[in-house]
């Protein structure tokens, strides 16, 4: 039996935790009935994984992106939302028809014009708080 050290492994995952994470799913993994990429030689699973690990018969990409999703409890899927015309029959498609070719047209847009000389005059008449003994 081949000793697996840390070091062997190291070099394949940076971060040791990442490393005890890696390893640990792929043993529950070998545990479930996975195939494994080489001889037991009666080793136990987690040794097994470990030496899959620094072998490179698996690569940690791949480990890591089965850990990522055995963890997800729920995976959203963007899928295109449903027209709500299609949806709608009869006479309550053609109101809606009707007043969505209204929506599409964009709205004129007028902001309040000010000159220079009116914008000085509000300022001007603005007046100065007053000064009090607490400041």
């Amino acid at each position: 039996m081949a000793r697996v050290t840390v070091e062997d492994c190291i070099d394949k995952v940076d971060n040791r935790f990442e490393l005890v994470l890696l390893a640990s799913h792929r043993a529950r993994l070998i545990s479930q009935g996975a195939a494994i990429t080489i001889d037991r030689d009666n080793d136990k699973n987690p040794v097994v994984a470990l030496r899959e690990i620094a072998d490179e018969t698996l690569s940690p990409g791949d480990l890591k992106e089965d850990l990522i999703h055995s963890l997800q409890k729920h995976v959203e899927v963007d899928e295109p939302e449903p027209d709500p015309a299609s949806m709608i029959s009869g006479d309550a498609a053609s109101v809606f028809a009707d007043q969505s070719a209204e929506d599409d047209q964009p709205e004129a847009v007028t902001f309040d014009r000010m000159s220079e000389e009116e914008l000085l005059a509000g300022i001007e008449g603005l007046v100065p708080p007053e000064k009090s003994d607490d400041y």
